[in-house]
């Protein structure tokens, strides 16, 4: 059992061991435990509860780590929890805009997000070491994630799009529809169908709308992990608290889903308060990595972060406050969903 206290990317092999069985553990709970009927349409209260519940698990880890590596590892952690939390939020309406233009019922858009967020704890996790490799070896990469912070800042701050798209007219719809046979409509919760072939009149497989959905979310979650990755590497560069606090705001991001899917329309300014932060951040690498001028402690991001998001938020819910829950959702997040799919 010598091998449990080896070092592996500067922790004990028996940290990683034990966190992935606790995530593991997580996921058996929910999916094996809380749904275990597949036709289960989450609400918004359960939706609310779910993700109180997962963001709780993933503060009293932070006390964990703060307890096992200290207050500044701590501080560290909790404040890339809430940094990917926060930048989450934009990859909600990512999610909303596609499984709804491919038409996927609500009883089955709990399948999608289950695998896909599957899916995104492997490629965070490939990203995050990849990420972590280059840091480790040349510093200065830093830099280049705090110049891409400030762009996509920028760009996000100056986009004018307010048209929402239908995923279908997506580049990525389109090169998929050239390789594979896509139906129509949806089968239930089936990703896979036999259906015969128009030309051929042989039964073979089909994706339906269904699979599709989940390629389109897994290819939206790689696109934000591009914004998210460099983000939480601008607190940090420890892999193990860059991971870990990934992996713990993915795991509740399927449960926020379904709250911030229902009430879309209400956070039309929340992707001002997102580019700010992407922005302080990128700052925040210019003045203390690059230039060495001033060093913030964690708590300040954290502090900074907490303030933008929640003034992001309060001020879209009190500018929507006169609208009908039945208006039709016309969000910049929207567009840029679509756009960027």
């Amino acid at each position: 059992m010598d091998f449990l206290t080896y070092e592996w990317l500067g922790k004990p092999v028996w940290m990683w061991l034990g966190f992935h069985a606790l995530v593991a553990g997580l996921l058996a709970f929910d999916l094996g435990l809380l749904h275990r009927d597949k036709n289960h349409e989450i609400g918004v209260k359960e939706s609310l509860l779910l993700t109180a519940f997962y963001f709780t698990l993933g503060l009293i880890f932070g006390g964990w780590v703060w307890w096992m590596l200290g207050p500044q590892a701590g501080q560290e952690y909790v404040t890339g929890l809430v940094i990917e939390k926060s930048l989450s939020m934009d990859n909600v309406f990512v999610i909303a805009v596609i499984l709804s233009s491919l038409g996927v019922p609500l009883a089955a858009q709990h399948r999608v997000l289950v695998w896909g967020i599957l899916a995104a704890v492997l490629l965070r996790g490939l990203m995050i070491g990849l990420g972590s490799a280059l840091v480790q070896q040349a510093h200065w990469v830093l830099s280049i994630f705090a110049v891409f912070l400030l762009y996509i800042g920028i760009k996000m701050l100056v986009s004018k799009e307010d048209e929402e798209k239908d995923v279908r007219d997506s580049a990525s719809f389109r090169l998929l529809k050239r390789w594979v046979r896509v139906t129509d409509e949806p089968h239930g919760q089936h990703f896979v169908v036999r259906k015969p072939d128009p030309e051929t009149g042989k039964e073979v497989r089909w994706l339906t709308p269904l699979a599709v959905a989940l390629v389109l979310v897994n290819v939206a979650d790689v696109i934000f992990a591009v914004d998210s990755v460099p983000a939480i590497f601008a607190i940090t560069t420890d892999p193990f608290i860059v991971y870990t606090s990934n992996i713990f705001a993915i795991l509740g991001l399927r449960a926020l889903y379904f709250a911030l899917a229902a009430m879309v329309d209400r956070f039309a300014y929340l992707k001002t308060a997102l580019a700010f932060i992407l922005l302080f951040i990128g700052a925040k690498i210019i003045v203390a990595d690059t230039l060495d001028l001033v060093h913030l402690p964690p708590w300040v991001s954290l502090a900074v972060t907490v303030v933008l998001l929640a003034a992001g938020i309060a001020y879209s819910l009190w500018r929507t406050r006169g609208e009908t829950e039945g208006a039709a959702p016309k969000t910049d997040a929207h567009a840029k969903a679509a756009h960027r799919t």
